[in-house]
């Protein structure tokens, strides 16, 4: 029995502005299972529909059609079954400001009707970075703080399904590490981790499998190693000292001073560095490495990626 079952789920929006009565579809007949035990990645562009996905399996927000399952339970009619086997660490930092992080957890607790797990608090408190912040009232923390909290809390009930909806969007580097060294302790023990993020380093490097949504619709459903091995080409990647001239700008990805191409074989490695020379700019640092996990999504995105990658029910 699959963790998560996403059976044929659409998503639709009114929308308030334009011709009356029109409306947004913001999901499209989505559909795949998440097995108990994966660490599953869910990418896409910001408005593919990823939030929209988890708020419909959270119970915040209905599908328009569809059913999602969580072990085997709808959300719609199972919801307080299904709630209880999920922790959901959503993308805004939501915080009440009248109590200390302990007082918050074990509010938290009691929602699920747990008492008496300060043992489970504190280490939850310990292994996020929060023991010497116990007693500290939530509006004084920091926004990387605030956010382990609620990591915290939708850990606080032990669910064999968690969910993380960007959890490490715009916190530090110290935090980031700290939460991924944590949850892969949790799922090396069994749990189901459902991730969204735009750090697509860290759902290559944590992520068993991975869907891709774009426009609502998924267009890629395969194991990390599948999709890399999808990738079209190596990656020529330079350092350079001004802008590119704009003809070769559109056949790069430019990140400040650092530009990457494409590179199928040799002769294209040539061919760019000789028109790089001749716009009179100054190649540093080069080398050549494989396609990461941010080049084939950039390539599926696009559209040019390898059949075999997107599901039947996705291309028919």
């Amino acid at each position: 029995m699959p963790a998560i079952s996403f059976q044929s789920v659409s998503k639709t929006y009114q929308s308030s502005r334009g011709a009356a009565g029109s409306a947004v579809k913001a999901l499209d007949h989505v559909s795949f299972d998440i097995e108990q035990g994966e660490f599953f990645g869910l990418l896409g562009p910001n408005g593919a529909g990823k939030t929209s996905l988890i708020s419909v399996l959270a119970g915040l927000s209905r599908a328009t059609s569809g059913r999602v399952l969580v072990h085997g339970s709808d959300v719609v009619a199972d919801y307080a079954l299904t709630r209880r086997q999920l922790g959901v660490v959503p993308q805004e930092l939501v915080f009440d400001p009248f109590f200390t992080v302990r007082e918050a957890l074990r509010i938290q607790s009691g929602y699920f009707g747990i008492k008496r797990n300060d043992d489970w608090i504190d280490e939850l408190l310990a292994s996020l970075g929060l023991a010497d912040k116990a007693q500290a009232n939530m509006r004084q923390l920091s926004g990387g703080m605030k956010r382990r909290v609620l990591v915290a809390q939708a850990l606080v009930h032990k669910p064999p399904v968690i969910v993380l909806d960007e959890p490490t969007a715009g916190v530090d580097v110290e935090l980031r590490q700290t939460l991924w060294q944590f949850i892969a302790k949790l799922n090396r023990q069994g749990s189901t981790v459902l991730l969204t993020t735009h750090y697509l380093e860290e759902a290559e490097a944590l992520c068993s499998r991975i869907a891709m949504l774009k426009q609502g619709r998924m267009v890629a459903l395969a194991s990390t190693s599948d999709l890399l091995q999808s990738a079209s080409s190596n990656v020529l990647r330079f350092k350079i000292d001004r802008e590119l001239p704009a003809a070769l700008a559109n056949q790069a990805r430019v990140t400040g001073r650092i530009v990457q191409f494409p590179a199928h074989n040799a002769l294209e490695i040539e061919n760019y560095l000789a028109a790089v020379r001749q716009a009179g700019l100054v190649a540093e640092d080069f080398e050549i490495r494989k396609a990461d996990l941010e080049d084939v999504f950039l390539e599926v995105m696009s559209g040019k990626v390898a059949g075999a990658v997107v599901p039947a029910e996705v291309s028919a």
